[in-house]
């Protein structure tokens, strides 16, 4: 059976079909245009990648000449049959890969190929079209098996007959099929460790009881609810991910468990012991009702009850961004002596408020960013309170300042990110420091700060004293250097990466000459005719000035300290001149410099803009007599002209001269012949 890659160009670099590559005993004949498995391969091979082929029947004597081989891979080929005498010769095969192929054509066949197989111990079966009832038949024999994926199938429903004999399974991957409902399918698997149902349709997982297992993945379901079996068991549950889903409620975790990671990213949640009017709920229950077959059960739970009873002493991360959370309940952090990173970017908070009962000892990340906060209260002085805090997000809310001496506490941070809040920097203009601002002076160990989109005006005084900033971001700040630059003379020796995005900076007076370990500069979005000179001196790697006003760069640019440092420069978006593209030719010959939007750079000529690196003719010749030299310009211009007058003035002195010494001679009264 011969089936063509396509037509020539694609055939010109297509692998030859046959022709496989040996790296000690592992044979790769991926991609190689094969229908069948080759015969001509070293009998010792104890790995096989097929994948990537047009092969549809793995015949019984297709690996007879391979009986050393322990891992076979046939993804992604056209696998409809396995004929039950396949494997006979490869009794040690422990690694198979069968994904991406058709093998609910003849299942029960390749089934019973499989069970020839006692040391399999890890089967690929994904992108099959599998119904449940065609996976439970496939499976049925292989108690060897430790690793199972059948995801990317037709899967529905799963029951307690499906992976009835796998007792020693570690890892099942269920992912991407479309799975509404799970009635006792994991009870038998003693050993199951890691189970992924992400991408189904699961609407709840109420009586959640797999003690043994260590990761959990239901992410990107329709879970509404999620609640614990109630059991005082120790859980070995380590990482549970609920992210992308229409959670309700916080969900009820077992009371015992190791859990470290715990995900609820994009979901409805929300705290509802007390609403905003004050009205409190912490007593309010829920009822479930649960109908198992002809059985009903009615569960209660008070929710705050089994939230205070779980153990969350050794989570260390809890993302809980993207949901409604609008306030956390009383001690909630409290439960978390563990925490290292809190995520709560993209709720409704309109406060947070850390107390010395709250710790946080061990946090080092603190997102609150995209928010509505308008207040962030923090106790200070009886207590660290984020003595370990590293990273503290606090963009896009409401805020105007921050609790005076708040980095008293943190004497690790590293970044802050206040952008787009309306704040302001201390010192105030005139040594008004009772007007709310944040004060940043003497925080040695922040390297990171983004101010972007704060709405600064004329910064004065020093309010980066005593910092070490090697980053610092003033984008988005229009009349920010409306005022003397002297802010910067405490950045001189640290400063690396400096953004000015659209500052509104027209004048090229700006002094930037004095960072002198800038390394990355951000000029875009401006108004700058011409390259600033103060930036000549710098050993930048790397500068953008996108979105300008420049219609030319010096010419020179590659020989002065600048160019000979730069690795990296953003040109677009400018209205460079089509005629003055010397600066453009010499950057195209400067080594090691890379113009990363190169293709979006354009020039203009009249009403056209072109691309500087194919000129038309047309436009060439208009530009040599624009760039032409003026002085020859004019000469070339007046040369005619002369000339014209100079043989007007011979021609009328030749039809006038007899006239003209007549009028000579009776002037002065002398007589001559003629």
């Amino acid at each position: 059976l011969a089936v063509g890659w396509g037509s020539g160009m694609d055939a010109a670099w297509a692998p030859s079909p046959g022709v496989c590559e040996l790296v000690q005993r592992i044979m790769d004949c991926t991609g190689r245009r094969l229908s069948s498995i080759p015969g001509n391969l070293r009998g010792d091979t104890e790995e096989l990648f097929l994948d990537d082929n047009t092969i549809r029947v793995l015949g019984n004597a297709s690996l007879l000449l391979y009986p050393q081989l322990w891992h076979l891979s046939l993804s992604r080929n056209r696998l409809e049959l396995i004929e039950p005498g396949a494997f006979l010769s490869s009794q040690g095969l422990e690694v198979l890969s069968l994904a991406d192929n058709l093998l609910f054509t003849n299942y029960s066949l390749t089934a019973a190929a499989l069970s020839a197989l006692p040391a399999l111990r890890t089967l690929d079966l994904a992108g099959n079209q599998l119904r449940e009832d065609m996976v439970s038949v496939l499976v049925s024999n292989l108690s060897s098996l430790e690793s199972l994926s059948v995801a990317r199938n037709v899967i529905m429903r799963l029951d307690s007959s499906i992976f009835t004999n796998l007792t020693q399974l570690l890892e099942l991957n269920l992912e991407k099929n479309y799975i509404f409902e799970i009635d006792n399918a994991f009870e038998g698997l003693q050993r199951l460790q890691t189970l992924n149902i992400a991408y189904n349709y699961l609407p709840c997982l109420v009586g959640f009881g797999l003690t043994q297992l260590r990761v959990l993945n239901v992410s990107n379901n329709i879970i509404e609810w999620f609640l614990t079996l109630e059991s005082d068991d120790l859980f070995e549950l380590e990482v549970l991910d609920l992210s992308h889903n229409r959670l309700l409620f916080f969900p009820v975790l077992p009371r015992q468990s190791k859990l470290h990671s715990l995900l609820l990213q994009d979901n409805r949640m929300s705290f509802y012991q007390r609403l905003p009017n004050g009205t409190s709920l912490a007593n309010v229950t829920v009822q479930f009702l649960i109908i198992d077959g002809n059985s009903t059960n009615i569960t209660t739970v008070r929710l705050w009850d089994e939230l205070c009873h779980s153990n969350l002493s050794s989570l260390r991360l809890l993302d809980m961004s993207q949901n409604q959370v609008w306030g956390l309940p009383d001690d909630f952090l409290a439960q978390m002596p563990s925490l290292t990173h809190l995520k709560l970017n993209q709720n409704c908070l309109e406060a947070f408020h850390l107390s010395e009962e709250d710790p946080l000892a061990m946090l080092t990340e603190l997102d609150l960013s995209q928010n509505q906060l308008v207040e962030l209260g923090v106790k200070v002085g009886v207590g660290d309170i984020l003595p370990n805090l590293q990273l503290f997000n606090l963009s896009t809310n409401r805020l105007q300042a921050l609790p005076p001496g708040i980095f008293t506490c943190t004497r690790k941070i590293t970044t802050l990110d206040l952008s787009r809040n309306r704040v302001h920097l201390c010192p105030q203009p005139g040594g008004a420091e009772s007007i709310p601002c944040v004060d940043i002076r003497g925080v040695e160990t922040l390297s990171h700060l983004s101010l972007a989109g704060c709405g600064l005006q004329g910064m004065v005084g020093r309010p980066f004293q005593g910092t070490s900033l090697l980053h610092l971001d003033l984008s988005d700040n229009r009349q920010l250097l409306s005022g003397d630059p002297g802010w910067l003379q405490d950045l001189v020796l640290t400063l690396q990466v400096l953004s000015l995005r659209n500052t509104s900076l027209s004048s090229t007076a700006l002094d930037l000459s004095v960072l002198s370990s800038l390394v990355r500069l951000d000029l875009s979005g401006n108004s700058l005719a011409a390259l600033p000179g103060s930036l000549s001196a710098l050993r930048l790697r790397s500068l953008d000035l996108r979105d300008n006003c420049l219609r030319a760069l010096p010419p020179h640019l590659a020989q002065v300290q600048l160019g000979r440092s730069l690795r990296e420069l953003y040109l677009s978006r400018n209205p460079y001149n089509c005629c003055t593209l010397g600066w453009w030719d010499a950057l195209q010959r400067a080594e090691g410099l890379r113009v990363p939007d190169g293709e979006e750079v354009t020039c203009r000529h009249g009403s056209r803009v072109l691309s500087p690196g194919a000129l038309p003719q047309p436009v060439l010749h208009s530009c040599r007599w624009q760039t032409a030299d003026v002085a020859l310009l004019y000469l070339v211009l007046a040369l005619p002209t002369c000339l014209t007058l100079l043989v007007a003035f011979v021609v009328v002195f030749l039809m006038l001269k007899e006239k003209l010494l007549k009028m000579v001679k009776t002037q002065c009264g002398v007589s001559g012949s003629y």
